[in-house]
């Protein structure tokens, strides 16, 4: 079975998206799009809005909008304050330590 054409914009309630709309996007999101591509993209992004109006259309009152499948719950512990390592403890890990710091490699040329 081929799926069935997009409705009419117009029957879905969804906004007629023009060329201008699509270029007017690709200016916001610092896109370069050739001609070529405005028209495609006219289309691909005409076919999601009328998508999304189809399926507000089947929202009802008594459904409660979700964001998952299921119901996620919270995993995350509580925030407890404990005390951090001590400087020297921090520092005795370290592979090099230079005038109390942790001493790394140079990087970028800098300081030369």
């Amino acid at each position: 079975m081929s799926p069935s054409p997009p409705e009419d914009p117009a029957a879905t309630g969804a906004p007629a998206l023009t060329r201008a709309d699509v270029a007017h996007l690709a200016y916001l999101t610092r896109l370069k799009l050739t001609d070529e591509e405005l028209d495609t993209y006219v289309g691909q992004l005409s076919v999601i809005l009328d998508s999304v109006a189809q399926v507000s259309q089947l929202a009802t009152p008594d459904v409660v909008p979700t964001t998952h499948a299921v119901p996620l719950t919270n995993v995350y512990r509580e925030d407890v304050v404990v005390p951090g390592l001590e400087h020297d403890a921090a520092l005795a890990g370290a592979p090099a330590e230079q005038d109390g710091r942790f001493r790394v490699p140079q990087i970028l040329g800098e300081g030369e």
